[in-house]
């Protein structure tokens, strides 16, 4: 069964086509500049050279039509016609509490994703739009949402609630709800199996360390906490967010600064965190690089970055009162060896001891911590993309 996997953002597109069977990835790509000038299409046969392709694309339907267009092409297609694409999975960010698992995509299902659109109002009408655009398309073809926050929906009552009056939690749903669940899924998941263990028999931490960076508490198989709320501004401190702070610096800086609230969580969400904090950037590399050169906010940076995933590592460790296995995953927890040893200097007091000759690992997975330490720390690359096929294939059959 071949599986098109799409991750539609607000002037973007990524697309996978996997073979659910062998799990072979046969194509991705991406759109880029969706709706603006210089817009262009990255389309990457496997084993293949990346072809770029400048091109028009005023809105998501256009781009769908233009990967269909890539992936039928004579050169540099992998499918003879639409009848080889089986079923559609679309990556979804927010569900809310309605929706605990991937679902089919009926139109009574999309409805109730567009009543989550207020949570998650830069993320959700993307999503619908890249749905809405592939059944114009594609109408005969099954589609399935998959859900960023599903995962997190075992989280319990004390786990989710925030410190408000409850009727917001009543009237609003204002509550914790998480995101990168795919992603917390697979590698919780994966960890367990590179081990020979049951997941429903661990306790695992794991770190979506990224642009966007959350943290998970998976307990017996379950998620019983997580870093990010409501919205994915929450947690720790990452790329361009600012994750936790004081709630009262909203109006402080809207007051001192003479600009709007909206103004100030835009800066909070694009122009904070680590590029906020160094000046400089919000590149990991680009900070480890300008460390090493002696420049001083970097490291301020990537010293304030890697204590607050520590707290988290600490805090979590509690609420599952004990820790069998530590993974760090995504971008930069897969392919930064110096933070992993930052961030496990503070540890040691759980048992958790890294080897750094292990530590020496980029994109790959490896078993990282000392012969006898009490806790397994791993690198687990993730793979949304795959778990979203897997998802897809198994609610179509």
């Amino acid at each position: 069964m071949n599986i098109l996997v799409i991750n539609c953002g607000s002037s973007s597109l990524k697309y996978q086509l996997i073979n659910s069977d062998s799990e072979k990835v046969l194509v991705k790509g991406q759109c880029e500049r969706v709706g603006t000038e210089g817009s262009s299409i990255t389309h990457e046969p496997i084993g293949k050279d990346k072809i770029v392709t400048s091109i028009d694309m005023p809105n998501h339907t256009v781009a769908i039509k233009m990967v269909i267009k890539k992936l039928l092409d004579k050169d540099v297609g992998v499918i003879s016609s639409l009848d080889e694409i089986h079923a559609v999975g679309h990556r979804i960010v927010h569900g809310g509490e309605k929706f605990s698992n991937s679902v089919l995509l009926s139109d009574h299902v999309l409805m109730d994703i567009e009543d989550c659109n207020d949570l998650a109002p830069l993320h959700n009408p993307a999503n619908m739009v890249g749905i809405n655009s592939c059944k114009e398309i594609m109408p005969n073809i099954p589609m399935v949402g998959v859900f960023d926050t599903a995962f997190h929906q075992t989280m319990p009552t004390k786990a989710y609630l925030y410190g408000l009056p409850y009727e917001y939690y009543e009237k609003h749903k204002v509550r914790r709800y998480g995101f990168h669940g795919t992603s917390h899924d697979y590698v919780s998941k994966r960890g367990a199996k590179i081990l020979e263990k049951h997941r429903e028999d661990l306790k695992i931490i794991v770190c979506h360390l990224g642009n966007g960076a959350s943290i998970s508490a998976v307990m017996n198989g379950k998620s019983v906490d997580t870093s990010m709320g409501i919205t994915p501004l929450e947690g720790l401190i990452m790329g361009t967010r600012s994750g936790d702070i004081d709630p009262t610096v909203i109006s402080f800086i809207a007051e001192k600064e003479r600009v709007s609230q909206s103004v100030v969580l835009e800066i909070l969400n694009k122009k904070s965190g680590v590029l906020g904090l160094s000046k400089l950037s919000s590149d990991f590399k680009d900070l480890s690089q300008a460390r090493e050169r002696g420049n001083e906010l970097a490291r301020k940076a990537l010293e304030a970055y890697t204590y607050r995933v520590a707290k988290y590592i600490g805090a979590y460790t509690a609420a599952m009162n004990g820790l069998d296995v530590l993974i760090f995953t995504a971008s930069v927890g897969e392919n930064n060896s110096k933070i992993r040893e930052d961030i496990c200097q503070y540890v040691g007091f759980l048992g958790a001891s890294i080897d750094l000759e292990k530590n020496n690992v980029n994109g790959e997975e490896a078993i990282i911590s000392k012969d006898d330490s009490k806790v397994t720390i791993m690198v687990v690359p993730t793979n949304e993309e795959l778990a979203i096929a897997r998802e897809t294939a198994k609610l179509i059959k």
